[in-house]
């Protein structure tokens, strides 16, 4: 399979990483814990953000999300109670040019560590296409097309990239706990390399290579594993699809047998469940963890997942 973005060498990633952590505003000294009860305070834009906090912080943190389980995060539009949040908190982590207004708030704030994921990592274009379907496609919104893939996260390597980073800047904020959240760091990374290899093995042999998605959010994990994601709408997961892009997929579906046309739980499944009805196909959920709500196969990143691997296996027909 041709993959049409080339993966980024893991010396440029490490190298991107320190670059990253340049920008990083850390302070020296102890943590004034803005919680009160002596715990660095950390705001988290969204679930992939807070989780990470979360199991490097351990018990040296309090962490609060800006984005509320079931809320998309592309549409969050925050509060001034928030905005005065992210100014009285210890450190802010979150993701460049995915949430606007979080972009705003951070950057006209005084908090003294602010960790941008999108700096820790090599950050690439995705459109309604990754992988060997170099075809044009009508898109509603052209600049999904051509603007950087925010869905770092669910490409365990590039996450694993974001937690040393995360790690390092906790560390730089509180070095009276910097021990525990090197460790901290170090075995979430153990577990998003194990992750990595059992994506590697579960879809190394597979009928098919091409998924199909509601929205472009698997690009990452697409590249890293050797597939190619045709997604219904661009990046916008609330964009429309157009009618010649609709009879794209239809054609495609045929020529690489497809199965299986994925939605996700916090966006309407309607299209999908329309294109898959219109090419007889079936539908199942392929979740961008953009959150964790009830409807979520699993209670955290990993059990999510371990779903969407068995998921893809499925459509995809593992050998």
């Amino acid at each position: 399979m041709n993959i049409r973005g080339r993966l980024i060498p893991a010396a440029a990633l490490t190298a991107v990483t320190a670059l990253g952590l340049g920008t990083l505003s850390g302070c020296s000294g102890s943590s004034t814990a803005a919680n009160g009860d002596g715990r660095l305070d950390v705001i988290a834009s969204f679930y992939p953000m807070s989780f990470l906090a979360e199991r490097i912080g351990g018990d040296h943190v309090h962490v609060t999300s800006l984005t509320t389980p079931g809320q998309e995060p592309h549409d969050l539009e925050i509060s001034p109670k928030q905005i005065a949040a992210i100014d009285d908190a210890d450190a802010v982590l979150y993701l460049k040019n995915l949430q606007p207004s979080v972009d705003a708030a951070v950057a006209q704030s005084s908090v003294k560590t602010k960790v941008d994921a999108a700096s820790l990592v090599a950050m690439e274009a995705h459109g309604n296409e990754v992988g060997g379907h170099a075809a044009e496609h009508d898109t509603s919104k052209g600049e999904d097309s051509a603007g950087e893939d925010p869905h770092i996260w669910l490409d365990p390597v590039r996450y694993a990239q974001v937690a040393k980073g995360v790690g390092t800047a906790l560390e730089k904020a509180d070095p009276k706990h910097a021990a525990d959240y090197k460790k901290n760091t170090a075995a979430l990374v153990k577990q998003l390399g194990d992750l990595d290899q059992r994506f590697r093995t579960g879809l190394a042999q597979t009928e098919s290579k091409v998924f199909i998605t509601t929205h472009a959010a698997f690009g990452y994990l697409a590249e890293r594993y050797g597939l190619t994601e045709e997604a219904i709408n661009g990046l916008d997961p609330d964009s429309e699809p157009s009618a010649a892009r609709v009879r794209d997929l239809e054609r495609m579906a045929k020529a690489d047998h497809v199965s299986t046309v994925f939605y996700e739980t916090l966006v309407s499944d309607k299209t999908a469940k329309t294109i898959a009805h219109d090419a007889n196909l079936k539908t199942d959920v392929l979740d961008p963890i953009e959150g964790i709500t009830g409807k979520s196969r699993g209670k955290d990143y990993f059990s999510v997942q371990n779903a969407n691997l068995k998921a893809l296996q499925k459509a995809l027909g593992t050998k």
